[in-house]
């Protein structure tokens, strides 16, 4: 968890020193999501007709020329469209999930991995073992008797 939180750290960082930087229409529709249903993102959007990467590529390249910054743009963009605009969940709020449950995921499946291992490999329970009978609590008349029919039938 403790890796998880450094590795979002680091996220941000990258995100801050990336803003400081000139904002480009690349770095903006990377971080958004074309809502035609192809899936991408409007930097990637394939289709030559698209009715929603074209025309945003155009609004953000105005915004862009403004001089409005990558992170005030994705802002705004989250205020029209909603959470489903950015092409990665934002690291706040229940979104934290998001980034932290893979690395959880991948911790516990490991513990119980080594648990299951050590079970798997442990000396057998002391109960599961078969109790061997001692050859003096049959009854002496019982055992030749025994005996006499295992000869004859040999």
């Amino acid at each position: 968890m403790v890796i998880a939180l450094a590795l979002c750290a680091m996220a941000a960082d990258l995100v801050t020193m990336g803003a400081a930087a000139k904002t480009t229409l690349q770095a903006v529709s990377e971080g958004l999501t074309c809502q035609c249903g192809c899936g991408l993102t409007i930097a990637n959007c394939a289709h030559p007709t698209c009715g929603f990467a074209i025309p945003l590529r155009q609004e953000l390249q105005t915004l862009i020329d403004k001089g409005i910054g990558r992170d005030q743009i994705l802002v705004s963009m989250r205020r029209k469209y909603g959470e489903k605009i950015l092409s990665a969940p934002t690291t706040e709020g229940f979104n934290i999930l998001a980034w932290v449950m893979p690395f959880v995921a991948i911790i516990a499946g490991g513990a119980l991995i080594v648990l299951a291992m050590g079970r798997w490999r442990g000396a057998p329970d002391e109960s599961s073992r078969a109790v061997q009978p001692q050859a003096d609590q049959f009854d002496p008349a019982l055992r030749r008797r025994l005996e006499q029919e295992l000869h004859s039938r040999l």
